[in-house]
């Protein structure tokens, strides 16, 4: 390693002992905690981490979350009064956030309980022609009872938000998406979904529920996710406003033309080929973000670190841009150590760190001086190849000319021994 490329950049490493998994780090710390836990999204990162970097903060800053996926850090910006502005390339995810972000009035609970109550009602007779979404082997993810009921469930909610106050429909597809997800069959015991062996209502193979009972259990579900999250209203509202744009991270200038941040505090997508856009895909068809498997690859082509579907064949024509070199000594030997492995990955890793330079000097123009960064990243393995994500995060700040770099070790990622999870500091020059 070059000694002068870390020159004023402190790094601590990661420790030869445990820190342990610190499950209150991650998105299982934010499912007790109102609108941060209405839907337990993988995208997720930890609320109580978020909360202790706004310490240093106070109404007069203003925070950018340049990767805002579920919304975590504005809204827990927005709690602390302080202002925050937040940008994703996934519309499923700034709708999401802008639910969250949303000022409630009491009567817009009460109007959501008492239209979740008809609905309820209206469910127990399912439609079997109701819209379904065209999502690939669909009857992989529902069986036909639970299908129709989730089908007449959201018929119900367009049916009934013409007559409702503003933002009372967007709780109603919150409370969907929780059961649409939660009589899905799949699991959640990894940090990806996945699929069950066996769906809900079903065991050994063996139907254990009519059709009827079905669709009292998923219907009446519905009515208790409603509940749920119409309390959640009430925990953690904002106190200021802040917002989610549509946007993407590498042209932060045109999307905030004459703004000025004063922090940045984000997780960005971690460079381990998990696709969001794989697992948002159940709520992006249901709510009609998606329509097409081909419109699901483009946009996780659009979005850092993403490979589903076309993506993958995109990135097999991709070549790196000779002029956009990552200032890390051992990047170009790391990347061809993975593409030994599969050239694919090789390519991955690359294209990731080209994006992640592109976005950092475009997060300079919209930065005050001495503004703070704190980027939340985990470090990676491929094959046997360890990829330090952090240093070459603190080696791509000092190339943007960003001040204070140092890293952070915060907690152990996975049974991996090698995986952790850092901060990495730095500070736009005065």
């Amino acid at each position: 390693m070059n000694p002068g490329l870390f020159e004023n950049i402190e790094l601590h490493p990661a420790p030869t002992h445990s820190l342990g998994r610190k499950d209150h780090l991650t998105f299982r710390g934010n499912v007790a905690s109102g609108r941060h836990g209405w839907l337990r999204l993988t995208p997720a990162y930890s609320l109580k981490l978020v909360q202790t970097l706004l310490g240093e903060l106070g109404p007069a800053d203003r925070v950018l979350e340049p990767f805002s996926g579920t919304g975590t850090t504005p809204l827990a910006c927005a709690a602390a009064g302080v202002p925050c502005d937040g940008v994703d390339i996934n519309p499923f995810l700034v709708w999401l956030a802008g639910v969250k972000l949303a000022h409630f009035a009491d009567s817009t609970g009460a109007a959501a309980l008492e239209a979740a109550h008809q609905i309820e009602q209206q469910a127990q007779n399912p439609k079997t022609a109701a819209w379904r979404p065209a999502i690939h082997q669909l009857d992989k993810w529902w069986d036909t009872p639970t299908l129709n009921t989730l089908a007449t469930l959201l018929e119900g909610i367009k049916s009934a938000q013409a007559e409702l106050p503003p933002g009372t429909a967007d709780l109603l597809r919150v409370a969907f998406c929780r059961v649409m997800i939660a009589t899905a069959n799949v699991s959640f015991g990894h940090q990806s979904m996945s699929f069950n062996k066996q769906a809900p209502g079903h065991a050994a193979g063996l139907l254990v529920e009519t059709p009827s009972q079905c669709a009292h259990r998923v219907a009446h579900a519905f009515l208790a996710a409603a509940k749920d999250v119409v309390a959640g209203t009430f925990i953690g509202a904002p106190l200021v406003d802040a917002s989610v744009v549509l946007g993407d991270s590498r042209k932060l200038e045109r999307i905030f033309a004459g703004k000025k941040f004063t922090a940045v505090i984000t997780s960005p997508p971690y460079p381990n080929r998990m696709s969001y856009i794989r697992e948002l895909r159940p709520y992006m068809y249901w709510l009609g973000f998606l329509s097409d498997g081909r419109t699901a690859g483009e946009l996780d082509w659009k979005a850092i670190g993403g490979t589903w579907g076309c993506a993958t064949s995109m990135l097999n024509a991709w070549t790196p841009n000779p002029d956009a070199q990552i200032p890390f000594p051992e990047f170009n030997s790391i990347v061809a150590a993975i593409g030994r492995g599969h050239a694919l990955l090789g390519r991955y890793v690359h294209r990731y760190f080209e994006d992640i330079k592109t976005h950092l000097l475009s997060l300079r123009e919209v930065l005050a001086p001495q503004a703070r960064c704190r980027y939340i990243v985990g470090n990676s393995k491929f094959y046997d190849t360890i990829l330090p994500v952090e240093q070459i995060y603190a080696a791509l700040f000092k190339g943007a000319g960003f001040a204070n770099i140092h890293i952070e070790t915060i907690r152990k990622r996975t049974s991996k021994k090698e995986l952790y999870e850092f901060i990495v500091h730095a500070q736009m020059p005065a």
